[in-house]
């Protein structure tokens, strides 16, 4: 019975979700599991190299998910325990496309901004020409990031310090001159979503994403049952590893685990929601987030800056783009995490690929940069007429 049940899905095209979900797509391409073999043997290698404790793999073709395995431990220190593919992650950066990104276009599609809105306009602390659109994209000339330990000595008089130092920080270029990764745009982003929307950005991405796509293991600030299912991460100078708590030193100290540049957990199958949604057009299921004129323009690099390769909260082809590796499309776009996680999209041949792992366990010593265009590039060998 169970055989009958797992053939009538597989021919229904449903979403497969398990513990080691194999299965062809349907439609005019589709990907051949076998052909997936050399990505698990690019992990399995990366773990044996020590470079990840472990990792969660998914790949999804139009709306479902075609694959879906773990790899090794999710925690080594410590105790060892096994990765499993409900494993819920802190994805860092990914914050940046996922929550930010994504509230912004919501809100420019209702109306609400306009990406050449000068930041000024909401922040009035900015006295510069900087707009909304260079903060997406990264050429607004913020340095990469704050002095996290001098900002905190203030934090308990000044709870705005942060915004305060970002609107007055010593810019490194003229708006839209040149293309600089920067952690403070998108922390700048997240005031302006608050003071536009009236809520936390924790609030108004669950209420306008992660709720309307299911994403249940999507959140800021995980709840405690959750907790023994997330992947730690660093450990600490006095041995405990970060567990339920973000990495990234901004997002915990400054933002106390709420911010627009990093902090937000999340687990491969809610990814993979959220990466459907963009290849169907802003839809999954049913359930809008985005218009699909608001997708195409949140993935397409603006005319006027491209030659940096960043699109409205994505990246196309910047030099942070090795993660898509050399086979897909030439439309693809991502976005990566300091953590170890990755999004790959593909929008002509509809795939993507989430590869979440926690490299920064139990030291920040592993590196996933190759691993990563190693899995795109067997995922892109993987696909079939």
């Amino acid at each position: 019975m169970k055989q009958f049940l797992f053939i009538l899905i597989l021919l229904l095209g449903l979403p497969v979700f398990g513990q080691n979900c194999k299965c062809d797509s349907i439609g005019s391409l589709r990907i051949d599991r076998h052909q997936l073999r050399y990505a698990d043997e690019a992990i399995n290698q990366a773990i044996t190299d020590k470079e990840i404790p472990g990792a969660v793999l998914a790949v999804v073709h139009q709306s479902n998910i075609v694959y879906l395995k773990a790899y090794g431990n999710k925690s080594v220190y410590p105790d060892t325990i096994p990765m499993r593919t409900n494993t819920i992650f802190d994805v860092a950066s990914l914050t940046k496309s996922v929550s930010t990104a994504t509230s912004v276009m919501i809100l420019t599609e209702r109306g609400k901004i306009r990406l050449n809105d000068p930041v000024s306009m909401y922040i009035p602390e900015f006295k510069d020409d900087i707009q909304i659109m260079h903060l997406l994209t990264h050429t607004s000339g913020l340095p990469s990031y704050a002095p996290v330990e001098l900002l905190e000595k203030k934090l308990a008089d000044n709870p705005n310090v942060l915004i305060q130092h970002i609107a007055s920080v010593k810019r490194n270029a003229k708006p839209g001159e040149e293309f600089k990764y920067s952690c403070l745009n998108f922390i700048t982003l997240q005031h302006i979503i608050e003071k536009i929307s009236g809520q936390s950005l924790r609030d108004f991405a669950n209420e306008n994403i992660f709720k309307v796509l299911g994403m249940r293991n999507t959140d800021y600030i995980p709840e405690d049952v959750k907790i023994k299912h997330i992947a730690p991460t660093e450990k600490q100078p006095d041995n405990q590893v970060l567990l339920g708590t973000a990495h990234d030193p901004m997002a915990r100290i400054l933002k106390q685990g709420i911010s627009g540049n990093a902090g937000l957990f999340s687990d491969a199958r809610d990814l993979a929601q959220f990466a459907a949604m963009l290849l169907n057009n802003g839809t999954h299921h049913g359930r809008q987030v985005l218009s699909p004129l608001t997708v195409r323009a949140m993935t397409t690099v603006p005319s006027g800056i491209s030659a940096f390769g960043r699109t409205l909260g994505w990246d196309m082809y910047s030099s942070y783009a090795s993660n898509q590796g050399d086979l897909l499309g030439p439309n693809t776009y991502g976005h990566t995490g300091y953590t170890g996680t990755s999004i790959v999209i593909d929008p002509d041949h509809k795939i993507a690929v989430i590869l979440l792992t926690n490299r920064v366990h139990p030291d920040d010593k592993g590196s996933v940069s190759r691993l990563r265009a190693l899995v795109a590039n067997a995922v892109a060998g993987a696909v079939r007429m």
